[in-house]
């Protein structure tokens, strides 16, 4: 393991001027989890009831400062899913040092430890920035953390790169690299992942069951349980939906396309139908979140301006609903982020095949309308059926509540929609330089 945290860093210090885009996206992401961790930390130091000046008391009360805690670890989640987008990119682009650390007798599981251990060297400096921002933004505030809030933050930077590394060798797991200057991936785990999401849905929904069965189970504890396990439920199956239809699209269009871009799009969602899933897991999930909270958040709103508040209490509520809202927005922003960086990987594992195209005569317009069709076809019915979904779980909780079923929420997958494919296009400019024939100069 030394030698191979030597040899990462030897590589990440020689790395090319193009590779650098790639570390400042890992840092990045290294720094939005530090933040949130950091947050976190912050928050769970605070032991009792305390009057804090901010987010009009919210904080103030134990049990609302452990929903806001709760919802700081989650948004870890879509974060840690970029950095596994940062590295599949990562291992892809530096190929031909791979290749060579093969013919040296480096065995392909020792390769994908040297590129996770470089992607954890830029978490590290990540992570150290934004423990040097969260520090200028504590002495700003006037608020002095115990000591064990220190150990707390010291702790988060350093598992942020630890997580980002094991996370690293997860998502590399199906990624080779030969000795003959060949990248491939092995088979993925089709659809096996939405497998368990949704056994594990059907799980926290039978066990919601039960409770309401149980003399004493009819609180708040069992529907959320319900509700949980319905989100889940949903966004597993959308996951599957969205690889098995590009499965099922590509096998028919790659026989019945017509235009170029869509034959090309075809053959591509063919050979790997499930990249897609892979891509869009965090997304299909988040839109589901996304739209039961639009409409759980009017609904709620609706019911407490009935009910008589004062201004000043209606702030709490008010408040409360409004980081909610904020912290699903920057869930969705980091999944788009995963999606143009999901986008350059398949440029960058694409290279050759698509200089060969251009070489051939290809325009770059075809190219350009295939790789946007790679995005388009498979995530519109994973983002109707998570829609769907979204629907069921604030039509259920516009039922126990007694407020009316608004329809607003349903714009939410298109505008969902519309922001993958603008995120899917800007990975073009990338598209005019892999596309080059003097790639072919490589194979």
């Amino acid at each position: 393991m030394r030698a191979d945290i030597r040899i990462a860093w030897t590589l990440a210090r020689g790395s090319e001027r193009r590779e650098w885009w790639r570390f400042a996206l890992t840092l990045l992401g290294a720094l939005l989890a530090t933040g949130f961790a950091l947050a976190a930390a912050t928050v769970a130091a605070v032991s009792g009831q305390v009057s804090i000046p901010y987010a009009h008391g919210l904080l103030n009360q134990p049990g609302e400062r452990a929903g806001v805690v709760l919802t700081l670890v989650l948004l870890l989640i879509p974060v840690l899913g970029f950095l596994g987008q940062c590295a599949r990119i990562g291992a892809v682009h530096r190929h031909r040092r791979t290749a060579g650390m093969r013919l040296a007798g480096a065995s392909p599981a020792q390769v994908r430890r040297i590129a996770a251990v470089e992607s954890a060297f830029a978490c590290l400096a990540g992570s150290s920035l934004g423990f040097a921002a969260f520090a200028v933004v504590l002495a700003v505030a006037g608020h002095t953390p115990p000591p064990v809030a220190w150990a707390g933050f010291v702790a988060v930077v350093l598992a942020v790169p630890l997580i980002a590394a094991l996370v690293s060798v997860f998502a590399l797991r199906h990624v080779v690299a030969s000795p003959l200057d060949h990248v491939r991936r092995t088979d993925s785990d089709r659809g096996r992942r939405a497998a368990l999401g949704s056994l594990l849905a059907a799980v926290l929904i039978a066990t919601a069951g039960l409770l309401f069965l149980l003399p004493a189970g009819k609180g708040i504890t069992p529907f959320a349980l319900l509700i949980l396990g319905l989100v889940l439920l949903t966004g597993a199956g959308a996951v599957w939906v969205a690889g098995a239809f590009a499965a099922f699209m590509g096998r028919r269009l790659t026989l019945r396309a017509k235009s170029p871009a869509v034959l090309v799009a075809a053959s591509r969602l063919a050979h790997d139908p499930w990249a897609a899933a892979r891509t869009h897991a965090a997304l299909l999930l988040v839109t589901v979140v996304g739209v039961g909270f639009v409409a759980v958040r009017g609904v709620l709103l609706a019911a407490l301006g009935e009910d008589g508040y004062r201004p000043v209490d209606l702030a709490f509520y008010t408040t409360g609903i409004d980081l909610a809202g904020a912290a699903v927005l920057v869930a969705v922003a980091i999944s788009l982020c995963g999606i143009a960086v999901g986008t350059a990987e398949s440029l960058a594992t694409r290279r050759r095949g698509l200089a060969a195209q251009a070489a051939a005569g290809v325009p770059h317009g075809v190219l350009a309308r295939a790789t946007l069709l790679e995005t388009a076809l498979p995530l519109a019915p994973a983002l109707l059926l998570a829609g769907a979904g979204g629907t069921v779980v604030y039509a259920a909780y516009a039922t126990v509540v007694g407020g009316p079923v608004p329809l607003l929420p349903l714009l939410v997958p298109v505008a969902v929609y519309t922001a993958c494919l603008l995120a899917a296009a800007t990975s073009l400019p990338l598209l005019r330089r892999v596309a080059h024939p003097a790639e072919l100069r490589f194979t």
